[in-house]
């Protein structure tokens, strides 16, 4: 595990055509409802990036309407999911630095959010992102590339989700700042806390991720200042990811008589950045090294 401390974040965006949040002027992501800003969707263009416009259609007949940014000899492909109160246009500044990488980014803009067509919901966004990584798996170029999943607060949850249901197809997992389960978030609340029972999204990454193999390599990423969703999540999900694997139930006599030993994960990275926010984490010294060399492990892995 690493830390990452600063003084201050900085205050402006001095290598950025446009600042990243600057139409996020209050983050909601409580991800009880699900919350879809009604703005204009900005293309990878304004952050001068290549890229060509996709529409995905989903198991139920949905058309989504995504973004999908190519470098010209891509080392592979980062599919994208956005945050709650979002759309996928807010990970543009992240996209680029992918790109800046030598990969291929898919952002998926989910049912209802954005120009994409449909009503939001937890099977909904679910389906949504199973569509996003066949469209990927369908075609005869993207397919022979390694594909790593990004995900930031309700788009870890989708991340987790699609990832341990496609482990055999995933390369690489990126989480940021999100969650163990909605009724876990609700349970921290006051006065309404005690009815975290009654929530209808559930998504429990905290069981999702438990099914994720131990070799798949996940990198976290932990923004300690973030007040949407407390860090404490994060450090959960850490835990339940470093088990993953080990047989439930395992006695000292099964392992005397030969049974398979438990090796820990050892490819997975948690990365703390002391000021970072819920959004902003990106923005942190050292955030894009990290990434950086935790994808260069990966696809090395691969070769």
């Amino acid at each position: 595990m690493a830390n990452h401390t600063s003084s201050t974040l900085p205050h402006s965006f001095p290598d950025l055509d446009v600042h990243p949040f600057s139409r996020l002027t209050k983050q909601i992501d409580t991800d009880i409802c699900f919350i879809y800003l009604s703005v204009d969707v900005r293309a990878p263009s304004s952050f001068n990036l290549p890229y060509r416009d996709v529409e995905i259609q989903t198991s139920d007949k949905v058309t989504l309407k995504c973004f999908l940014v190519q470098y010209k000899r891509p080392r592979g492909t980062v599919v994208m999911f956005h945050g709650n109160g979002m759309d996928h246009s807010d990970l543009l500044y992240h996209a680029r630095h992918y790109y800046w990488f030598r990969l291929n980014v898919l952002t998926v803009s989910y049912r209802g959010y954005g120009e994409s067509g449909g009503i939001p919901s937890e099977k909904g966004l679910q389906r949504d992102a199973q569509a996003a990584l066949e469209y990927l798996l369908h075609d005869p170029l993207l397919s022979q590339l390694p594909i790593i999943i990004y995900g930031l607060s309700l788009g870890g949850a989708v991340a987790i989700d699609v990832t341990s249901r496609n482990p055999d197809k995933i390369a690489a997992l990126i989480l940021e700042n999100t969650f163990t389960s909605i009724p876990d978030i609700v349970r921290g609340w006051p006065i309404i806390g005690p009815f975290s029972f009654a929530c209808t999204q559930r998504w429990n990454s905290a069981s999702k991720l438990a099914k994720i193999p131990p070799n798949l390599p996940i990198l976290f990423c932990s923004g300690r200042r973030d007040t949407v969703v407390p860090p404490s999540h994060m450090d959960r999900l850490w835990s339940i990811a470093q088990d993953r694997g080990r047989r439930q139930g395992s006695t000292e006599v099964e392992r005397e008589r030969g049974a398979d030993v438990w090796v820990p994960p050892d490819r997975d990275s948690f990365e703390r950045y002391a000021n970072g926010g819920h959004v902003d984490t990106c923005v942190c010294p050292g955030y894009w090294s990290g990434v950086e060399q935790f994808i260069t492990k990966c696809l090395s892995l691969r070769t």
